[in-house]
C-alpha cells in the first residue's frame, strides 16, 4: 500500500474512520495471507481451510486442544456474548459453540455478509450487524462478556471504544481485548529498520511508520503499561499479558522456522513468545 493511503497525524478522526471502513472494505481479513487456498471463498471447505491454518498457527501459543482455548472462557452458556470486529467470523463461531448468546458486530457490511454465511454453513445461530464500535447501538449493561481480537486498535479512537465496552457490560461482566504490542520483536524491527536505512523521522512519525507495516487504514501499537493504564480509567480489575505465535518466539521466514520451531519445546516457546510477542491481551471486569 502506498504511504499517502495511510492515516497522517493531522485527519479528523471521522475522516480516518471512513477511511478505516474503505479499508477494511477493500481488503476483508480472510486469513489466507498467501492468496494459496484454492477453494471457493465462502463455502465450508474455504471456512474450514482458512481456519485451520489460523488455529495452526496459534498452536501451542494460543491453542492446546479447541481453538484458541488458552485465552478464550470454555463455558460460555446462557451469558450474553458481544464480539467487537467479526471479520470473517471464525471467533463468533467459537464463541457460539461455547454455548454464548452472540451478537457480532463489524464496520463494514463485508464483514457482516461473511459471517452471516459462516454461522449458515456450519449451522450456528448469532446476530450480526453492521456497527461502529465508537457508538454501539446496545443499552447499558446488556452483555455479560465482550471479546475483541485485533480490532479496536485499528479504530480512529481506541479510548472511544473502550468506554463502550465498559458502558454495554454488566456489572459482574468481562472483556478480553488484543491489540498490537509496541515492544514486539516486529515493531522493534520496523522501526530500527527505518533508522538503519537512514529513513528520516523527521516527517513521519514512529506511529505512522509502523502503520506503513501493517494491515488497515491506521493502526495502533500500545506499550503493555499504556494500554494497561487505559483500561484502568473504565474498569477496576484489569490484567494485560503479552502474547504471540510462531512467528514471534521464531522470526524467520516460514521455510526457516518450521525445522528450527520443530526442535524447540513448546512451553520454550511460548516463553519467547511472552518477551516479543505482537499482542497485548488484556482481561479486565467491574466497570468503575
Amino acid at each position: 500500500m502506498r504511504q499517502d493511503e495511510h492515516r497522517s497525524m493531522d485527519q479528523s478522526a471521522d475522516e480516518v474512520q471512513s477511511k478505516n471502513r474503505e479499508w477494511w472494505s477493500s481488503n476483508p481479513m480472510t486469513y489466507d495471507w498467501g492468496g494459496t487456498v484454492d477453494l471457493e471463498p465462502m463455502t465450508r471447505p474455504w471456512f474450514e481451510e482458512v481456519d485451520r491454518r489460523f488455529i495452526a498457527a496459534s498452536q501451542p501459543f494460543l491453542t492446546d486442544d479447541t481453538a484458541f482455548d488458552r485465552i478464550m472462557p470454555d463455558d460460555l452458556s446462557g451469558r450474553r456474548v458481544l464480539e467487537i470486529g467479526c471479520g470473517m467470523g471464525l471467533h463468533t463461531s467459537e464463541l457460539v459453540r461455547r454455548g454464548g448468546e452472540v451478537t457480532s458486530v463489524d464496520l463494514t457490511d463485508f464483514a457482516v455478509q461473511a459471517t452471516r454465511t459462516r454461522l449458515e454453513v456450519f449451522g450456528l445461530d448469532a446476530t450480526v450487524q453492521q456497527a461502529d464500535a465508537e457508538h454501539l447501538p446496545f443499552d447499558d449493561g446488556t452483555f455479560d462478556f465482550v471479546w475483541s481480537w485485533g480490532v479496536i486498535h485499528h479504530s480512529a479512537c481506541t479510548t472511544r471504544i473502550v468506554r463502550q465496552i465498559a458502558r454495554v457490560l454488566a456489572p459482574d461482566g468481562e472483556t478480553r481485548v488484543m491489540v498490537y504490542n509496541r515492544e514486539s520483536f516486529l515493531a522493534r524491527y520496523v522501526l530500527l529498520r527505518h533508522f538503519v536505512l537512514g529513513l528520516e523521522f523527521r516527517d513521519r512519525t514512529s506511529d505512522e511508520v509502523l502503520w506503513d507495516h501493517t494491515d488497515g487504514f491506521t493502526a495502533r501499537y500500545y506499550h503493555l503499561e499504556q494500554f494497561d493504564d487505559l483500561f484502568r480509567g473504565f474498569f477496576d480489575h484489569v490484567s494485560t499479558t503479552v502474547l504471540g505465535q510462531e512467528s514471534d518466539a521464531i522470526p524467520l521466514p516460514a521455510r526457516f522456522r518450521q525445522p528450527v520451531a520443530a526442535r524447540i519445546s513448546s512451553r520454550r516457546k511460548q516463553a519467547m513468545a511472552a518477551k516479543r510477542g505482537g499482542f497485548l491481551f488484556t482481561v479486565a471486569s467491574a466497570p468503575s
